[in-house]
């Protein structure tokens, strides 16, 4: 499980992903969100502006990210 730390109040799926790397650009992260391959706390999400915060999972390729304050 990977985990990033909030330095705001939240972080948007697209940012999150490429801070975990698992996505190398902002590109990569639009097209697997649009593609349905992203689950925010089990449930798939196609908005790559989706606000995340502390305690949100995200699921991608067989990882985890975890969001902490």
């Amino acid at each position: 499980m990977r985990k990033i730390k909030l330095r705001d109040e939240f972080i948007k799926l697209g940012q999150a992903l490429k801070a975990a790397g698992l996505a190398e650009s902002g590109v990569d992260a639009k097209f697997a969100i649009q593609d349905g391959l992203v689950k925010v706390n089990g449930k798939v999400e196609t908005q790559r502006g989706k606000k995340l915060y502390a305690g949100d999972e995200v699921f991608f390729e067989g990882e985890t990210i975890q969001i902490t304050e």
